[in-house]
């Protein structure tokens, strides 16, 4: 119980609560348009669909609001970055805020399904069912509870600002919700990118949706009581108009209906004004000149850009948004730092591996044989810093850093700080705040040359520890998944006493194949009983999952040893 606590009781909690919300909103306006006598007349010409559309409406207001807050990443970073005053368990609830913003979009997804399946019904009974309802006829036309729109459902569809928006949105939210699935994201970055920005459509039809009023609640329940009235006089005269005199106690010439007025506008106006201002603020970021300083090409088509921005700021482990206009003046991509704080330039590592990185390395002069003047390099646009769970490994006395091929990225600049608050200029001003006692690195990787600088920074730091007897605060471990050969395999075994790895030439030895993650984490909890462990992990899903299982499993209250499981989020 206790790994489920340290872990997972939190995110569910939420989501119980998220969950919840949601089945009470559907449940209390079905309850409504079932039960009150202002519905009545509508509810006789579309039956349960009144009931389904309503109920799913309001779902669709509500998770609509709150897809747009987890994505104000300004917002989010201001929130987890004010100091002690936010507890451990709130940060790492917001680090889960992309996660939150895809469950709450297939939220949309299922509930839209649920309101347009049930307008579809209500179309149908609009065109053919309203003449048959015995003693409507006794209600004038322009005050029955639907205004009717003609005779053809289809036609009705498109002719109704209802219908017409409500296809708009569901044909925005099919392309943004099917560009986002993962392989497509991954594959095809451009198409994700440009498809997302059809949430501006989105919001615009969504918001006009319900002003035409198609459909209206009686105004007059006191004066004419539709139970009363329809249930003791219309069903017995039918479709008669003529009334005695006892009937006209029901004065049915003066019921009279009104539309409620469109409702979503009140809920999202809060969530797009936020948004609007994170917008303004990466607008203005965009505005303030980057230099870049220094282009490093790295083998394996790796390079790292070296910029200054004025003002600029950042902790370790966080990442920035980059935009590059003469390469895409749309597209923004996600890089995390690879520089600390304590460096007087901020920098990330760029694995060329797709069409917007090999044109940036292109126009960066990546390959040339000329050196390129520091005017002519391209214009950057950057927007960020923010935060993510790495820069919370200062928090714990022990740190364990896991990181996937190009997923070490975050660890360097955390490295990088720990090196400059031990053996850097200003160290003396630092005595004693590092609260990390023993940090831990798994670098899993398939081909170590693609990733030499991140080897060279090892290096440093390790020999700095050893100088000063302090080799015990880091261990480090490099898994090569794949990438060697028979005649790389004896050239290590030839190799196996010297005192530094043949491959990365540090002390420890290079492992081959995977790491067995039960051993390693049931070692951590036997040499740290009673510590809380910070576990940060950067890379693929399957791997996050299988780590996320060894926290929980090797988290023991009893003794007082705790795994905190972290995962980078983008």
């Amino acid at each position: 119980m206790g790994d489920f606590l340290v872990n997972d009781f939190p995110r569910y909690f939420v989501l119980f609560i998220w969950i919840a919300v949601n089945c009470f909103m559907f449940g209390y306006f079905c309850w409504i348009f079932e039960s009150e006598p202002k519905w009545f007349y509508l509810r006789l010409v579309l039956k349960r669909g009144l009931c389904l559309a309503r109920g799913s409406a309001a779902c669709l207001n509500l998770n609509c609001m709150l897809i747009l807050i987890p994505v104000c990443r300004n917002l989010i970073s201001l929130v987890r970055g004010s100091g002690r005053s936010v507890r451990r368990t709130v940060r790492r609830l917001l680090d889960k805020n992309i996660t939150f913003h895809k469950i709450v979009a297939w939220s949309i997804v299922f509930f839209s399904a649920i309101h347009t399946g049930s307008h579809f019904w209500n179309y149908e009974r609009i065109c053919y069912i309203w003449d048959e309802l015995p003693g409507m006829r006794c209600i004038p036309t322009d005050a029955q509870p639907i205004n009717s729109p003609g005779p053809v459902p289809i036609n009705v569809m498109w002719t109704t600002w209802a219908g017409f928006t409500g296809h708009i949105i569901l044909v925005a939210l099919f392309l943004m919700v099917t560009s986002s699935i993962e392989i497509i994201r991954r594959s095809y970055f451009e198409v994700f990118w440009y498809t997302h920005h059809l949430f501006v459509v989105f919001y615009a039809c969504l918001i006009i949706h319900g002003f035409q009023g198609l459909l209206k609640g009686q105004t007059n329940t006191d004066y004419h009581d539709p139970n009363f009235c329809y249930n003791k006089y219309l069903l017995r005269n039918g479709s008669s108009c003529i009334l005695t005199t006892e009937e006209k106690s029901c004065r049915l010439e003066e019921a009279q209906f009104a539309a409620g007025g469109a409702q979503t506008w009140k809920w999202v106006v809060g969530p797009l004004a936020l948004y609007l201002l994170e917008r303004l603020i990466r607008f203005y970021r965009a505005q303030q000149r980057v230099v870049i300083t220094k282009v490093v090409q790295h083998p394996s088509k790796t390079i790292e850009l070296q910029m200054q921005k004025k003002g600029f700021f950042a902790e370790a482990g966080q990442y920035i948004f980059m935009q590059v206009p003469e390469v895409s003046a749309l597209e923004w991509h996600p890089f995390t730092l690879t520089s600390s704080p304590e460096e007087r330039y901020f920098s990330v590592h760029i694995r060329v591996v797709g069409d917007w990185t090999e044109a940036l390395a292109k126009r960066l002069g990546v390959g040339n044989e000329e050196f390129q003047q520091s005017y002519d390099m391209p214009t950057v646009n950057i927007d960020g810093p923010f935060g993510t769970a790495s820069e919370d490994i200062f928090r714990f006395r022990v740190g364990v850093c896991i990181g996937a091929g190009i997923g070490v990225t975050p660890f360097a600049s955390i490295l990088k700080s720990i090196w400059y608050q031990m053996f850097g200029a200003n160290r003396s001003d630092n005595d004693g705040s590092l609260k990390l006692q023993k940090v831990y690195v798994y670098w899993i990787c398939p081909d170590t040359q693609a990733f030499e600088w991140f080897a060279d920074l090892l290096k440093t730091l390790e020999d700095q520890l050893i100088e000063n007897g302090m080799a015990d605060f880091l261990d480090y471990n490099i898994y090569l998944t794949r990438g060697w050969d028979q005649n790389m395999a004896k050239n290590i075994m030839l190799h196996e006493d010297e005192s530094r790895d043949v491959i990365t030439g540090l002390q420890q030895k290079t492992h081959f194949g995977r790491p067995q993650w039960r051993n390693i984490f049931e070692n951590m909890a036997a040499a740290h009983r009673g510590e809380d462990i910070g576990v940060f992990f950067c890379g693929p899903k399957i791997l996050s999952s299988a780590l996320h299982v060894e926290c929980n499993r090797c988290t023991d209250l009893q003794n007082g040893t705790r795994f905190y499981y972290n995962k980078e989020n983008f």
